[in-house]
């Protein structure tokens, strides 16, 4: 080692169990296809023509949208800082 360098010593790496519910965590979502025939009267007849539409949900289960392409519910989520993953 050169006399003036200083020893970088390696970044600790994150806790994955503490960091579940912190910030980085809670901004997932989850996208899946939705059948409109499963979805209450109301919303069969607001996605006329529409077979499948796209949820997007929050972990703890609550639907923060329902759009009509998989490529919208990716890019809304993204928009609003949020971290999509997609389940089938």
């Amino acid at each position: 080692m050169r006399p003036n360098s200083k020893r970088l010593e390696p970044a600790p790496l994150p806790d994955v169990t503490a960091a579940a519910g912190t910030e980085a965590w809670s901004s997932m979502v989850y996208i899946r296809p939705v059948l409109v025939a499963d979805l209450s009267a109301d919303l069969q007849r607001e996605a006329e023509g529409i077979e499948t539409l796209y949820s997007v949900h929050r972990p703890d289960g609550a639907r923060v949208a329902l759009v009509a392409d998989r490529r919208l519910a990716f890019a809304l989520a993204r928009e609003h800082d949020m971290a999509p993953v997609f389940v089938h």
